[in-house]
């Protein structure tokens, strides 16, 4: 914990063009009221918002538009995104989630799914090419930013769509895909869900082996959140190369949810020059919603047993989602606040340091779950504001915006280029 704190205004001294040698040079004589300005905490927070490249890893805009489409170039009315909101939060490049539901792992369409969200994500830049841009490479992220651009880069949640081919992981790295959740809910082909009490792979299958291998030869990140552990340390036996977790936190403050990182995990991944990117919401966060989470399911599975339910029946997940909808009313869930997302962060950098940490909000995602001060992607400037109240400096800020996820980036790109140029 950093010792210290910012009294709500700071001091921002700064050298001119004129004054560069005046500065310099410490026995110069420099009056104080010229180089000087005060501005408060969260002034600075919207410059430094401003002024550098913000990447979150994990924004679920595309399935949300899927099921109920807005046009984000303009402000909307509904979710967490949109390109006014961005503007206003500094947000410069949100990977668009390609989220695969995994029930379509039994009835099939996971590819189709997959290639329609990347179809609807090319719209978007198309229908509005003065805002928005993809970004195939960290290179494009950084031309977008000054040409004052939006760039869209985009991961896939849920590696169901690679259906056992390594073909469609070069076709979907060819259509944009930077990083790939390997599973989600469920287990799939690839490899265990912490989500899922069926653990047939024990870890990674041999498929799913085999995948992280190629992923490292052709240049897309390996994104850890959502496996179980065995998997987890299977990735990292494996990678050649840093690895990411997209949207988790720290399973420190949530102890039985094995969604989030250990601090073992956390460990490893630092030392193989990963980043945790953290989430916003009190799913990942609050120990009390994960209290209340689990009597919610407790409650749930009593509500499909006695009105004889199945959740696989459209029909019936009306009822259950009704169910879900009235009892939130009478329960409302704890979303967690700003505080507790900065006390996830500062265990992180205590642990493995800051170079080791970023965000991945998983806004569009966890819609209506999220603390009032983070609630959308014009709140990076209140993350910011907190960050500096714990004395953290803007050099430092700058590494967790997007400095460590782009040196992960970056690496892979290199490790795939030099494999490449050797084949």
């Amino acid at each position: 914990m950093k010792s210290f704190s910012l009294s709500k205004l700071v001091l921002i001294t700064f050298c001119s063009t004129a004054m560069l040698s005046a500065c310099n040079d410490t026995t110069a004589p420099v009056k104080k009221a010229e180089i000087t300005s005060e501005m408060t905490v969260e002034q600075l927070a919207e410059k430094i918002a401003k002024e550098n490249i913000i990447i979150d890893t994990h924004i679920d805009v595309p399935y949300r538009l899927e099921h109920e489409y807005e046009d984000v170039s303009k402000a909307t009315e509904k979710g967490d995104f949109d390109y006014p909101r961005a503007v206003k939060g500094g947000l410069n490049a949100p990977f668009m989630s390609i989220y695969i539901p995994s029930k379509l792992q039994k009835t099939g369409g996971s590819k189709a799914l997959a290639d329609k969200l990347i179809d609807d994500v090319e719209a978007i830049v198309k229908q509005s090419p003065n805002k928005f841009a993809l970004a195939y490479s960290s290179a494009q992220v950084k031309e977008n930013f000054t040409k004052g651009l939006i760039s869209l880069p985009m991961g896939m949640e849920n590696g169901s769509p690679i259906e056992g081919d390594l073909a469609n992981l070069q076709h979907f790295y060819e259509r944009g895909i930077r990083y790939i959740t390997l599973a989600h809910a469920k287990t799939n082909h690839i490899s265990d869900s912490s989500y899922d009490e069926n653990r047939p792979a024990q870890g990674l299958t041999d498929f799913g082996k085999a995948l992280i291998v190629e992923m490292n030869n052709v240049g897309v990140m390996v994104d850890i959140s959502h496996v179980s552990d065995q998997a987890f340390y299977q990735v990292m036996e494996i990678s050649k190369v840093p690895v990411i977790a997209s949207h988790s936190s720290a399973r420190f403050f949530t102890p039985d949810f094995e969604r989030n990182m250990s601090d073992g995990m956390i460990q490893l991944l630092a030392k193989n020059g990963g980043v945790i990117q953290m989430t916003f919401s009190g799913i990942f966060t609050s120990k009390k919603f994960r209290e209340q989470s689990a009597a919610y399911k407790l409650v749930k599975a009593d509500f499909i047993k006695v009105n004889n339910l199945d959740e696989e029946m459209e029909a019936d997940k009306i009822k259950i989602d009704a169910f879900e909808d009235a009892y939130d009313l009478e329960n409302p869930y704890d979303v967690g606040t700003l505080d507790l997302v900065l006390d996830h962060f500062e265990h992180v950098i205590n642990l493995v340091g800051i170079a080791h940490v970023g965000i991945g909000s998983d806004f569009d995602g966890v819609s209506g779950l999220l603390p009032e001060t983070l609630k959308d992607v014009a709140t990076y400037p209140n993350l910011i504001a907190g960050l500096l109240e714990r004395g953290y400096t803007e050099q430092e800020i700058k590494k967790l915006l997007s400095g460590n996820i782009m040196r992960v980036w970056q690496q892979v790109e290199e490790y795939a280029a030099s494999h490449k140029a050797q084949h």
